[in-house]
């Protein structure tokens, strides 16, 4: 009989990339997959550090899995994983650690455990690697969009983040192993793709000065594959958006006009405690080259309120800033002391009454720059990638999200369904931060 495993994300999308990859790699050694419930007998945690809530959320999750069942094996791997202390290794809960650049070998883990019948622990000294993890899917989760994990690691250290702690250094994929996996989601219909990485923006710089690859020559790879038709990219610093990129990119009409560059913070003294390789004039010039080129792309990007000794005016000056460029997305998160990162240790630490009414001014912004933004798509045709089929209000649409990721609507009709790109005319709301279009 099948042994039946059950697998849990916690964190980015690249862990959603993972745990799909380990998945994959279980089902093929003859595993079956089935809900995270009670009854398996495998139970898979893909664990996230990014905060102290994080770590504690990856624990709960460990001790549920156990419970659900005493005797099933647990498997802590990812980022939490990576970076514990050794409190896993005396938790009874956890009877599996595989750290980061370990998730390929699970399957060889699992029958190593289950010949030893003893606790195990496979952690590398992640720091100290150049060897990229090769992990690939043959379909995802998400029935028409793919997330495409092309680089690993970080090298930025910024004063808040662990995550080169639990990632390490910049390991970038073979372009011919990406180009392999986008063809064969594309074979199998799949026809936008998202680039994906720690640090996307540095893709092919621990690359030999021979192999000359770039987040650029990259993104051009992947253009030219058939039955791809639309490309979208994971965060990216600013600093990669020079005149030439932006020009280049606008040249290749697979590219969405939907772009997240990374602020954190729209004051420079700000900027400079967190070690950001930026300043908001330098921020500003990147998004101006977009809409250069791109005219009324979709910006958006992630602030965060209330780091140590953000002063009132500090954080009046990042809110002006932000309120300036109006983003169509601003994704606001209060600073988390994170124990082990620079600014855990900073004098100046703010009480979270302070962060949460920061954060309510910075969402209040965020709501209406948004709604400024759906309400320019009014009007104009929009080409939507249908995702789904859903009942509003006693009447069936199609569901899916425009080149610049809005939200849109059509109503249900003959001759185009789920995974097809419609052209449409925007032509009112639907509901809140949903547009209803109509097909030309």
């Amino acid at each position: 009989m099948k042994k039946k495993v059950a697998l849990h994300n916690l964190g980015c999308k690249v862990n959603a990339y993972e745990v799909e990859a380990m998945q994959q790699l279980l089902e093929q050694a003859g595993y079956e997959i089935v809900p995270f419930e009670p009854g398996a007998d495998v139970y898979v945690i893909n664990t996230c550090t990014v905060t102290n809530i994080a770590d504690r959320k990856s624990r709960q999750m460990l001790h549920k899995a156990k419970k659900m069942n005493p005797d099933a094996i647990v498997v802590a791997t990812g980022c939490y994983a990576q970076t514990d202390k050794g409190h896993l290794d005396t938790d009874d809960a956890v009877d599996l650690i595989l750290g980061n650049n370990q998730k390929k070998n699970i399957v060889e883990a699992l029958a190593e455990y289950g010949a030893a019948h003893e606790k195990q622990s496979h952690i590398i000294k992640i720091n100290q690697t150049k060897e990229y993890e090769e992990l690939s899917i043959r379909r995802t989760a998400e029935h028409v969009r793919a997330y495409i994990k092309v680089q690993d690691g970080c090298n930025q250290f910024c004063t808040y983040c662990i995550i080169p702690y639990a990632r390490g250094r910049v390991r970038s994929r073979e372009l011919d192993k990406i180009m392999d996996e986008v063809t064969a989601l594309a074979k199998v219909g799949y026809q936008e793709v998202v680039l994906t990485g720690i640090h996307l923006s540095s893709y092919g710089v621990d690359f030999p000065p021979e192999k000359k690859e770039n987040l650029l020559t990259l993104i051009q790879a992947v253009h030219e594959i058939e039955g791809i038709k639309r490309i979208r990219l994971g965060s990216l610093e600013p600093g990669i958006v020079t005149e030439d990129f932006a020009r280049e990119i606008s040249a290749l009409p697979k590219v969405c006009p939907h772009f997240h560059l990374s602020l954190q913070s729209g004051c420079d003294a700000t900027l400079a405690r967190m070690n950001r390789r930026y300043r908001s004039g330098e921020y500003r010039e990147r998004c101006e080259l977009l809409r250069k080129y791109y005219g009324n792309p979709a910006l958006t990007t992630d602030v965060i309120v209330g780091f140590p000794m953000e002063s009132e005016e500090e954080f009046r000056e990042s809110y002006e800033f932000v309120d300036s460029i109006h983003f169509y997305e601003t994704h606001i998160f209060k600073y988390s002391r994170r124990q082990g990162t620079k600014a855990a240790a900073m004098e100046g630490q703010l009480t979270e009454a302070v962060k949460a009414e920061r954060s309510d001014k910075m969402l209040e912004m965020h709501h209406r720059h948004a709604a400024e933004y759906e309400k320019s798509m009014l009007g104009k045709i929009l080409e939507v990638l249908l995702e789904e089929e859903v009942a509003i209000d006693g009447r069936t649409y199609y569901l899916g999200h425009s080149r610049e990721y809005v939200k849109t609507a059509v109503e249900k009709q003959e001759g185009y369904g789920v995974n097809d790109i419609v052209k449409v005319q925007a032509e009112a709301f639907l509901e809140q931060h949903t547009l209803l279009g109509k097909p030309v």
